[in-house]
């Protein structure tokens, strides 16, 4: 079943009168559905529309055309929207923009306590969410005190807290060093393979959509570009046609195929091209 529906979605800026008054248009006739549990990246250069179409999926902004359904509701109507934005939270790119206390734990108390959950499940929920993200032992911690995954992480449980059916993450890592960036992709993973909550992670680190089970690609406010990782990074030219990379093990050995290699399409991890060069230099041992 889905959990999100985009159904011939159009989306415009209002431009101010200097740049000449007209609208602008971001998102062209998106048609999309999102299923429960799935795990989707959303990939596409700055200005291809991918964060615009993102924040449709909470109501953060409304369709100028067609429809987006969460849960079979629609987005435009007003009384569903509080519902619509408990079941589909929204992690941002910058952390600090989304702690708003000056202790970990009640941070994370934030969203159940204007959900009206009462205090005793409050800090069920709190104690719960912090376990989950790894972050409980931090809950009487200021929150300003923490590196950048760790704040990360406890945005997540703040998000957890209410309870979503889907958590929609605008390059989470941007701002993270890699040990950051490990820790809230690790959280994110588990969260959607072991408690099958949806997922759609927009990123620009090629790597982290490996680890979806689909990814879509933008550009220009369209969808130009969806699959399996397998299915897309094997595109390589037509992502380099719209200034994106691929897997560097999918570099490499897409190089090495044009250079006369016999190494198999479809390979997304250093793991993986490890062993198509070694089974190719074998081949090529025996062979002589």
């Amino acid at each position: 079943m889905n959990i999100i529906s985009a159904n011939d979605v159009r989306f415009y800026y209002e431009t101010e009168e200097e740049a000449g008054g007209r609208p602008l248009l971001v998102l062209d006739d998106i048609r999309l559905d999102i299923e429960r549990g799935e795990f989707v990246a959303l990939l596409g250069h700055n200005g291809s529309g991918k964060s615009t179409l993102a924040k449709h999926f909470n109501a953060m902004l409304l369709p100028s055309g067609g429809r987006v359904l969460v849960s079979g509701m629609d987005t435009k109507d007003e009384k569903l929207r509080y519902e619509i934005r408990r079941m589909v939270g929204m992690v941002l790119q910058n952390p600090d923009n989304q702690l708003v206390s000056t202790i970990v734990e009640e941070d994370v108390a934030f969203g159940p306590e204007n959900l009206g959950v009462s205090p005793k499940e409050i800090r069920r929920r709190v104690d719960e969410a912090l376990k989950t993200v790894g972050m409980l032992e931090y809950s009487d911690h200021a929150p300003h005190k923490l590196s950048g995954g760790q704040k990360q992480r406890v945005a997540i449980a703040g998000i957890l807290a209410m309870r979503p059916d889907c958590i929609v993450l605008d390059e989470p890592t941007a701002m993270l060093d890699p040990q950051g960036r490990k820790e809230v992709l690790e959280t994110v993973f588990r969260l959607n393979k072991e408690q099958g909550i949806t997922v759609v992670l927009i990123t620009h680190y090629m790597e982290e959509a490996v680890l979806a089970d689909r990814v879509l690609v933008m550009e220009e406010g369209r969808i130009l570009i969806q699959g399996t990782p397998r299915e897309v990074f094997s595109r390589v030219d037509e992502l380099r046609g719209v200034e994106l990379d691929v897997p560097q093990p999918t570099e490499l050995c897409h190089e090495l195929r044009m250079q006369g290699v016999p190494l198999p399409e479809g390979i997304l991890t250093a793991e993986e091209c490890a062993q198509a060069l070694s089974m190719f230099l074998e081949a090529a041992h025996v062979g002589h």
